[in-house]
């Protein structure tokens, strides 16, 4: 992300977590702060309670935690590495806004990679976890909002690689899932009857592709699933910033 260009902010809002303040044994070390504060924000981005756009200043940050700004700055550092917040010298802090650019780029590699890390889990996908997977595409089937969704979704596709041993692969693509969350969160609100029954559908096609432990199979939904998301927001540039696409 570009520390050179500054974003067009939404208007500012608490920067207010889903959790909020430490404990007197949790105000130890600035990491560790800096670690819990992240995580609240990350949730509250992650969650759409803080939108694309929307200004996170530290002092409200640093009250709501009872924290002073130099874990706020940390936490944030650590959100610009996720690629869920902009930080724009002397000026800043703004959750990362929706750039098509980035979104094409980000589902072309969850394309390539996530059928990658699915092979490498399934052998370790147990039968419990399996029948997990089932109970989890019956509840999104019955999801009331799209929070709900993609909370469910996200558990259902985290399951799906928690047989892998692998750490690279598998950070990277959390942190991918982490980048893309946003473009989510706006695809699911673009569901129409069909589209919502084509993603269960392919739910149920990938539990199945794995139970009989077909990689290709998997893997080829897995890569439809993914590539579907991306057509469809491709088709609605009113969701997307426009401007120039931020460098790392």
């Amino acid at each position: 992300m570009s520390d050179n260009a500054t974003p067009t902010p939404s208007t500012p809002v608490d920067a207010r977590p889903a959790l909020h303040g430490e404990s007197g044994a949790g105000a130890g070390r600035h990491g560790n702060a800096s670690r819990r504060i992240a995580d609240g924000l990350r949730a509250a981005i992650l969650s759409g309670e803080l939108p694309p756009g929307t200004r996170i200043r530290q002092e409200e940050v640093a009250a709501n935690y009872g924290a002073s700004r130099i874990p706020v700055r940390g936490a944030l550092n650590i959100l610009q590495s996720d690629g869920l917040v902009t930080l724009v010298a002397n000026a800043g802090a703004w959750v990362a806004q929706l750039n098509l650019a980035e979104c094409e780029e980000a589902y072309q590699l969850r394309e390539q990679i996530e059928p990658l890390l699915l092979r490498a889990s399934r052998p370790g996908l147990t039968a419990d976890k399996l029948d997990r997977m089932d109970d989890l595409a019956s509840r999104m089937e019955r999801a009331a909002t799209p929070e709900e969704f993609l909370h469910l979704d996200r558990e259902f596709h985290d399951l799906s690689y928690s047989g892998a041993e692998t750490v690279v692969l598998s950070d990277f693509v959390d942190r991918l899932w982490n980048m893309t969350q946003q473009y989510r969160l706006a695809f699911v609100r673009l569901f129409d009857e069909q589209g919502s029954a084509i993603v269960h559908d392919e739910h149920r096609m990938l539990v199945r592709a794995l139970r009989e432990g077909d990689d290709d199979q998997a893997g080829l939904v897995m890569r439809g699933h993914i590539r579907r998301t991306r057509l469809a927001l491709a088709q609605h540039p009113e969701l997307f910033d426009t401007t120039t696409p931020k460098q790392s």
